[in-house]
C-alpha cells in the first residue's frame, strides 16, 4: 500500500531508536521511499550508518554539511514527503513540537511540513503519563497530528506500563490508515486534465506542435486519482504511460481536445487546463508531402479555438484551473489569463526560471488567484502536483 510513496522517518533520542532500524526496513519493504532525519542526541542510540544502509539514502542531521556547507532544506523535505512519521518520538520533542520550537532539523521540518504529520511516542510511564505530556499530545492531535499510541509492557527502567513505542508492524499499518484517509479526500469527485502538445498536420509527414512532454499534466492526475477522484485525462502527443487509476483519451489536434473537452467539461466537477495547445493551425492540410522546392514555402495559419475561454464561459460552480507558460512581464499576462478565461486560479510557469519548463523532471511557478499570488520554490513536478491538488482541495470546501 506504501509503493511510490515517500515517507521522511524522524529519529530522536530515545532507547526506542534501535525499533527505527526495523521500522525502515519494513517501510521500504512495503515499497516506500524513505528519508531519514535524525536528532543530534540520536545517534547516540543508533548509527546514521545503520539507518543509511537500510533507507539507502543520507542521513539528516544538521543543518548543512560542514564539509562543503550545502544546505540541508527543512522545506524541501517537507514538500517531498506524503508523510512525516516521527518514531521514536521523546517527551522533549513532542513539548517543542507542541510548541513550535525549531532548534533542530526534525522540528524545522516538522514547522514546513504539508503532509500528513504522524508520532509515535516512546517514554517511561511516569513522563507519558505526566500532565504536560498529554498537553501536549492533546495540542498535537488538535493541530491534525496523528498519535500512534505507545504499548504497554516492559520498559528500559525496568517498570511496566505505558509508553513503550508501537511495534514497527503496527506503525507502519498506521501510516497506511493514515495515508490511504488523505487517498480519499477527493473522492466523489470528477475532474478532466487536459495533458500534453496539440499536432497540427501540415501534410501526411510535417505537423506543427510544441516542446511540452506531458509530465506536469501527467503528474496533476495521478496527483488527483490518488486523493480518490475519478479522473478523465485528455492528452495530446506524448511518450507517458497513462498514471493508475486514470481514464486517459488520446487526442492529436487542437480541434480534437477542444470537441472533447467540452463534451466532458459539463459532467465533472472541475477541470486543470495543462495541456499545451496549438493556438494556429494549418489553414489547409495537403493530401501528398509536400516538396521541396527552389523557393519559399508560405502556409496560411487560422487561429484554433480556445478551449479554456470556453469552459471558462460553461463553468457555472464547476472549479476551472488554468496554466500560462511566459517569456516576459509573467505575472501581468497571467492576471490577465486569470480576469478573461474565468479560471478559479492559474499555474504560471516562467521560461526563465533554471529547472523549469519543458521535459524536465522539476518546476518552478506560481500559484495565482484573485487573493493574490503564492511562489513556490523549484521542485519535482510530482510535489507541483500535490500542491496544485492541495489548492483545488481546499478551494473545494
Amino acid at each position: 500500500m506504501l509503493k511510490g510513496r515517500n515517507i521522511l522517518l524522524g529519529v530522536t533520542g530515545s532507547i526506542a531508536a534501535y525499533k527505527a532500524a526495523m521500522l525502515c526496513r519494513l517501510l521500504k519493504t512495503s515499497g516506500a521511499d524513505v528519508r531519514v532525519v535524525m536528532t543530534p542526541l540520536a545517534k547516540q542510540f543508533i548509527t546514521p550508518l545503520t539507518m543509511a544502509t537500510l533507507s539507502k539514502n543520507p542521513i539528516l542531521v544538521e543543518f548543512f554539511d560542514p564539509e562543503n556547507g550545502a544546505w540541508n532544506s527543512h522545506v524541501s523535505l517537507g514538500e517531498w514527503a506524503d508523510c512525516y512519521l516521527i518514531a521514536p518520538a521523546t517527551a522533549n520533542t513532542l513539548a517543542k513540537m507542541a510548541c513550535g520550537i525549531a532548534d533542530n532539523l526534525l522540528l524545522t521540518t516538522y514547522l514546513s511540513a504539508r503532509c500528513p504529520v504522524a508520532v509515535a511516542p516512546a517514554m517511561d510511564l511516569d513522563m507519558y503519563a505526566h500532565p504536560a505530556t498529554q498537553e501536549n499530545l492533546e495540542k498535537l492531535r488538535a493541530a491534525g497530528v496523528a498519535v500512534i499510541e505507545p504499548d504497554e509492557g516492559e520498559l528500559a527502567s525496568g517498570l511496566c506500563g505505558k509508553g513503550r513505542m508501537a511495534e514497527p508492524a503496527q506503525i507502519v499499518r498506521s501510516v497506511e490508515a493514515l495515508l490511504d484517509q488523505k487517498k480519499k479526500s477527493l473522492a466523489g469527485k470528477r475532474f478532466l486534465v487536459t495533458a500534453g502538445a496539440t499536432i497540427e498536420p501540415i501534410d501526411p509527414v510535417r505537423y506543427l506542435t510544441n516542446h511540452s512532454s506531458g509530465k506536469m499534466g501527467y503528474a496533476i492526475a495521478e496527483a488527483l486519482a490518488r486523493r480518490g477522484a475519478e479522473v478523465t485525462l485528455l492528452s495530446g502527443r506524448t511518450c507517458l504511460p497513462a498514471p493508475e487509476g486514470v481514464r486517459r483519451i488520446d487526442v492529436l489536434t487542437a480541434a480534437d481536445m477542444y470537441r472533447a473537452a467540452t463534451e466532458l467539461f459539463p459532467s465533472t466537477d472541475g477541470a486543470v487546463m495543462c495541456a499545451a495547445v496549438a493556438d494556429y493551425t494549418p489553414a489547409e492540410v495537403a493530401d501528398r508531402k509536400l516538396k521541396k522546392g527552389d523557393g519559399d514555402l508560405t502556409i496560411r495559419l487560422c487561429r484554433t479555438r480556445d478551449i479554456a475561454a470556453e469552459l471558462g464561459r460553461m463553468k457555472n460552480d464547476r472549479l476551472l484551473v488554468g496554466f500560462a507558460l511566459e517569456t516576459h512581464d509573467a505575472l501581468a499576462h497571467a492576471t490577465e489569463k486569470l480576469r478573461r478565461k474565468n479560471f478559479d486560479f492559474v499555474v504560471l510557469n516562467s521560461l526563465q526560471d533554471p529547472g523549469a519548463g519543458f521535459r524536465g523532471d522539476t518546476n518552478k511557478v506560481t500559484l495565482l488567484d484573485p487573493s493574490g499570488a503564492e511562489e513556490l520554490p523549484l521542485m519535482c513536478k510530482t510535489e507541483v502536483a500535490g500542491r496544485i491538488a492541495d489548492k483545488i482541495e481546499n478551494l473545494l470546501r
